[in-house]
């Protein structure tokens, strides 16, 4: 499940903006109407936006629309096909496999999204700062971020998930910081990029204090790039967090979680596809829906 290379990649695109000579935000200047509209006219943004917010309704309205409590167990029914009773069949203990693929992205979406948006905070102010002070700060924070970007990216986050014990939810910490180091790098490099502009020369020589010209100058103008990147690490930390989930770091049974499901039911896939086969394609769904939407919003923004 090694995402390191596919999402670094994918987050090539939006590594800087483009040079500019005078204050253009081209983020704020659109209405997030106007924004939704232009990410949807992209086929790429389009297909996330659909999968997205088919995932965000399920999971709003899953405990209302499964058909089965999904922890209830039923010995009669074990590793049952798919029929009228159990859509997607049922797993090594009799549970509807259909009801714990609605709930089972709960915890996985919850969880990442408040790491995501953790990872995103945290790097793009690391980043920014160090980008406006540079010298030996900027130095060692980025010699610790390539530290960090250096080890195996599941052995660090198994890792830091001893170290940060306490449930699933005590795992927030641990994505952030693993792929918070990923938005430093690329929040410093949009930063750098503005800060070399000329409008940020002239509020300089106006004397404006660091933080004024960090929030008014250099953070509008790499908002669009930072909020893209955001949407990439997001769609990491789900592989990420799916990974520990499988490997027995993340959330305990008998809770439906996809990652989990995939690990109960590895053993009988060559009898019993559909206990894997589903939990897969929520997973991966949802994946590319935030792939995609962050691709549509990049080029929506002009990256």
């Amino acid at each position: 499940m090694a995402d390191r290379d596919i999402f670094a990649e994918a987050s090539y695109h939006f590594s800087a903006p483009a040079q500019a000579s005078s204050p253009v935000n081209t983020f704020s200047d659109r209405s997030l109407w106007k924004l939704l509209r232009a990410i949807v006219h992209k086929p790429a943004g389009a297909i996330g936006v659909l999968f997205v917010l088919f995932h965000a309704i399920v999971v709003l309205t899953g405990p209302w629309i499964i058909p089965h409590d999904p922890l209830a167990q039923d010995p009669r029914t074990i590793l049952a096909a798919p029929s009228w009773a159990h859509p997607f069949g049922t797993d090594l203990l009799g549970r509807d496999v259909l009801s714990r693929t609605i709930v089972g992205g709960r915890i996985a979406i919850a969880i990442t999204a408040i790491g995501a948006l953790l990872a995103v905070v945290g790097g793009a102010v690391a980043g920014i700062t160090a980008a406006m002070r540079g010298g030996l700060l900027d130095a060692i924070m980025m010699r610790l971020v390539e530290a960090i970007g250096a080890l195996p990216y599941l052995l660090f986050l198994l890792l830091l998930a001893n170290f940060f014990t306490g449930g699933a939810y005590a795992l927030i910490p641990a994505l952030g910081i693993f792929y918070g180091t990923a938005v430093v790098r690329v929040s410093r490099a949009a930063a750098l990029s503005v800060a070399s502009s000329d409008f940020v020369a002239a509020a300089r020589v106006r004397g404006e204090r660091s933080s004024t010209i960090l929030f008014r100058e250099i953070l509008p103008n790499v908002l669009g790039v930072i909020v893209v990147d955001g949407a990439i690490r997001w769609a990491g930390m789900l592989l990420g967090f799916s990974s520990l989930s499988f490997l027995g770091f993340g959330v305990a049974p008998p809770t439906p979680d996809w990652g989990l499901m995939i690990s109960d039911a590895r053993n009988v896939m060559a009898i019993a596809p559909w206990a894997t086969l589903w939990p897969c394609a929520a997973l991966a769904s949802l994946i590319l829906g935030v792939i995609f939407l962050a691709d549509g919003a990049g080029k929506a923004l002009g990256r």
